[in-house]
């Protein structure tokens, strides 16, 4: 290529999900294809939501810009929520509406970091977050995954990481791509310890509505001091089932959401009106919905653990929750690549490769089984036990 390109872009990796789903140009399987691969709800939408959307769409005024941050009166109803499940006094100037989480996480990273900075992000990371932040010239200083303990942050460890460097600590609770759910009391540890640095506590809590019980996910939001130095990144994607319209949010200080306006306004200038009005009707309307959807992924969850914990099935569960499963492969020597397209060819099972998630992962791979029914779980699973016996390629 004759473009000049910058060598923070080339570093980076390319999109693992279309590198994933373009193997299957390139194979024909067997069997029907069950995709394992991108955490997507297998649900519609609430039928109400997408009702009202449809009489909005006549409006002219639903093409229109709204303000950068998003409508008043939208971000108003999502402090209500923030009132519902945090017990939390938000004003709407510390809410930034985005498109979707990842754009939200890039409006927080380029508030706090400029190139040469450090981020501190546990492993397994999210492939989105390490994509973004080495195309800014960020360095990624990654702590450990620890199969013993279900991948919990090490606060001890990542404190030994923290340097003159370090702009923030990035954590995704419950975890992509293991499921875990960092304690409340751990997120306090880390908060303290962010505020005894001066850095930040980036919390990107994408499914945060899938925590089974209905407690506050965590204490953050009550403390006085909140804003100093936590930031949070959240969708409504996966809440609402909106993954296709873009639904995310950026909450922090208002100084803090006025720089990153800076930004949305050369990026985005402002998440679409008709996705507002869908996050404000799901928040006035849907609490009950989405209780039930997070029940329903809690039975599935136990479903699907109880299935692939059964004897005999030589891929192990390293960890689990939310939507994912965090899957130990028993091929040694074999990365997961390498393992996850023999899952294509040889039992039409779709999933992600372990070394998406991080350097020193090549033994794993993600499965997200909230992308389908209940009643599809066994079959999947079985198709590990079945061809647990065939050599993945070298």
């Amino acid at each position: 290529m004759k473009f000049p390109i910058s060598p923070h872009i080339r570093k980076v990796h390319p999109p693992p999900i279309s590198e994933v789903k373009g193997w299957l140009a390139g194979c024909t399987p067997d069997l029907p294809l069950v995709d394992l691969c991108q955490a997507v709800p297998d649900y519609p939408p609430h039928a109400d939501l997408t009702d009202h959307l449809k009489q909005l769409l006549d409006d002219p005024l639903m093409a229109k810009y709204s303000l950068d941050e998003g409508l008043p009166e939208v971000r108003e109803t999502v402090c209500e929520r923030y009132r519902r499940r945090y017990g939390a006094a938000l004003n709407p100037a510390q809410i930034c509406l985005t498109i979707g989480a990842s754009q939200a996480f890039w409006l927080a990273v380029t508030v706090l970091c400029r190139a040469g900075d450090e981020v501190i992000v546990q492993l397994p990371a999210y492939f989105d977050h390490p994509m973004a932040l080495q195309a800014l010239g960020i360095r990624c200083v990654y702590a450990p995954f620890h199969e013993e303990t279900h991948g919990m942050p090490d606060i001890a460890d990542i404190a030994r990481r923290i340097t003159p460097r370090t702009r923030a600590i990035l954590l995704v609770t419950p975890s992509n791509p293991t499921g875990a759910i960092i304690p409340p009391e751990a997120l306090e540890e880390l908060f303290e310890l962010v505020r005894n640095h001066n850095i930040a506590l980036v919390l990107d809590e994408t499914y945060g509505d899938f925590i089974p019980g209905g407690a506050p996910p965590h204490g953050l939001f009550a403390r006085p001091d909140w804003s100093g130095n936590f930031v949070q990144v959240i969708s409504f994607g996966k809440t609402y089932a909106l993954t296709g319209y873009r639904a995310g949010a950026l909450v922090a200080a208002e100084a803090f959401i006025n720089q990153a306006l800076k930004v949305q306004d050369s990026m985005v200038v402002c998440q679409p009106r008709i996705t507002q009005h869908a996050i404000r009707y799901g928040i006035e309307h849907l609490d009950g919905w989405v209780t039930a959807n997070c029940a329903m992924m809690a039975r599935r969850h136990d479903r699907f653990v109880a299935e692939f914990s059964q004897p005999g099935n030589p891929f192990t569960l390293a960890a689990s929750g939310a939507f994912f499963g965090w899957v130990h492969h028993p091929y040694a020597g074999r990365t997961g690549r390498q393992v996850a397209r023999m899952l294509v060819e040889k039992a039409g099972v779709l999933t992600l490769p372990g070394e998406v998630f991080g350097p020193g992962l090549e033994n794993y791979l993600r499965l997200a089984f909230g992308n389908i029914h209940d009643e599809a779980i066994s079959g999947a699973v079985r198709r590990f036990r079945e061809c647990a016996g065939e050599p993945p390629a070298g």
